[in-house]
């Protein structure tokens, strides 16, 4: 059958059929119906597939914004969408680990600012040795950290040491470095190492057996060298089961190079101040013997030459009276050298200070002051020469500003030994405004003081008066 024939037997546009009202509205319901069924499909289905997935991309987007960058999106819908959740999670993923370098840097530039801060006040090599071990100790989040000095003999000695286990190995203990250690690895390699436990070794060093012992589970280290020869090792522990970082001994290897530079520093400061304590106590030395020997030599002959003179004098016939009178001039014109003699004697090196100690010649200082001065010396003995000199010093220059600069009526001094430290105080009434700066002899105090290696505080508020407080190392 053709299709023309088909249409033609289906034409009934010929018939006349009656119409129902409630069949075609029927008809028209079920046909919204339908459309309705098919719009709410669609819809959901616009909703599942690409609505629901932005509107999480959006939120995570807002959350990754805001600083939020754990959560993650699970991918579904439309591919399109999918990959843009995904690129999402690489950004929130990439955006936790920049992050987390960020932080790391920034912790590790505020500990080496902190340090840096201390080398450049001027601390002593202990207190920056021990800042620098907190700090790197605190920076890996380790249980304990220790910077350990190599010794030309193959050992070690530990200079700082933080957290555990300071009161096992404390500070000037020297350590073995045979076998196997982190020390031990680095003075080897000159690389930083890292032992991820002390338990799997055969024939173990006793240093080894000894952090195994007390509970150390791993530990890393980072090489220190100084003007390019390997000085010592920084090391950090852990007494926990966790491991310490990956990055752990990377870390403190950034670090090394400033504390390289604060040992440095440090060790300069030392030898200088040790240069300059041999330089004051070579003068304190050449001082003392050109008063010896004026004192046993020249002044010796003035006062024979001047028993001779009253000798010669005493001689002298009744009818010379004129003779008698000059040679009782020159005698006491030669008494009056003697005594100024003493006087250049005692501002080179005082005797008493070498004969009967401090406490004497301070005493005799006050006498000859030419302002009251009240003495409060508490010396159960008798001190190194250098520091007793030095002490010396200051107190007599300090003295001779309050007669010429501070116009005081009373001067009072202490001094007290405190252990390794000798404290000096001089207070008076004066005028007050001392400035080192406008030579008023206070720069040379402080001179002399931190050429020993001690500490000057001077206080000097205009019209209250001026104090000056000394502490000087006692070493011999």
């Amino acid at each position: 059958m053709t299709v023309r024939r088909l249409a033609g037997v289906l034409d009934v546009s010929h018939l006349d059929l009656p119409l129902d009202p409630a069949a075609t509205a029927v008809g028209v319901g079920l046909g919204l119906l339908a459309a309705a069924v098919a719009v709410a499909l669609v819809a959901s289905y616009l909703v599942r597939v690409v609505i629901q997935p932005m509107r999480r991309t959006a939120l995570i987007a807002d959350q990754l914004a805001g600083g939020k960058l754990d959560p993650r999106l699970v991918h579904t819908g439309l591919g399109e969408i999918s990959r843009l959740g995904r690129s999402v999670n690489i950004l929130g993923t990439s955006l936790g680990r920049s992050l987390g370098g960020l932080a790391q840097l920034v912790e590790a530039q505020t500990a080496l600012r902190r340090v840096a801060m201390l080398v450049a006040r001027g601390a002593a090599p202990n207190d920056v040795f021990d800042a620098v071990t907190a700090e790197l100790g605190r920076l890996v989040a380790a249980d304990g950290a220790n910077i350990v000095r190599y010794e030309a003999d193959g050992s070690g000695i530990i200079v700082a040491m933080w957290g555990w286990p300071g009161e096992l190995l404390p500070v000037g203990t020297r350590l073995s470095l045979q076998g196997p250690s982190v020390s031990a690895s680095v003075r080897r390699t000159g690389r930083a190492a890292r032992m991820d436990s002390y338990d799997h070794h055969v024939d173990p060093s006793p240093l080894a057996t000894f952090l195994r012992e007390h509970g150390i589970r791993s530990a890393v280290g980072a090489p220190i060298y100084v003007d390019g020869r390997l000085w010592g090792v920084v090391t950090a522990s852990m007494v926990r089961d966790e491991p310490l970082p990956p990055d752990a001994e990377a870390r403190l290897a950034d670090c090394t190079d400033l504390v390289a530079i604060a040992i440095a520093n440090a060790q300069a400061r030392t030898e200088l101040v040790a240069s300059r304590a041999r330089v004051v106590l070579a003068t304190d030395q050449v001082r003392r013997r050109i008063e010896r020997d004026l004192h046993d030599g020249v002044q010796q002959r003035l006062l024979s030459l001047g028993l001779q003179l009253r000798a010669a004098r005493d001689s002298v016939p009744d009818g010379a009276a004129g003779l008698s009178d000059r040679l009782t001039t020159v005698a006491a014109g030669l008494a009056g050298s003697i005594e100024d003699l003493r006087e250049i004697c005692r501002g080179i090196h005082p005797t008493i200070l070498t004969d009967r100690g401090l406490a004497s010649a301070i005493k005799a200082l006050a006498r000859r002051s030419g302002v009251p001065v009240e003495v409060d010396v508490r010396l159960d003995e008798r001190l190194p020469e250098p520091v007793e000199a030095a002490a010396y010093y200051v107190v007599a220059e300090t003295l001779a500003n309050a007669v010429k600069h501070a116009h005081a009526t009373v001067v009072h001094v202490s001094v007290a030994r405190e252990g390794d430290r000798l404290h000096l105080s001089l207070r008076d009434d004066g005028v007050g405004g001392a400035d080192p700066g406008r030579g008023s002899g206070l720069a040379g105090i402080r001179d002399r003081v931190e050429a020993h290696g001690g500490h000057l505080t001077l206080t000097s508020p205009a019209g209250a008066g001026t104090n000056v407080d000394v502490v000087l190392p006692v070493w011999r």
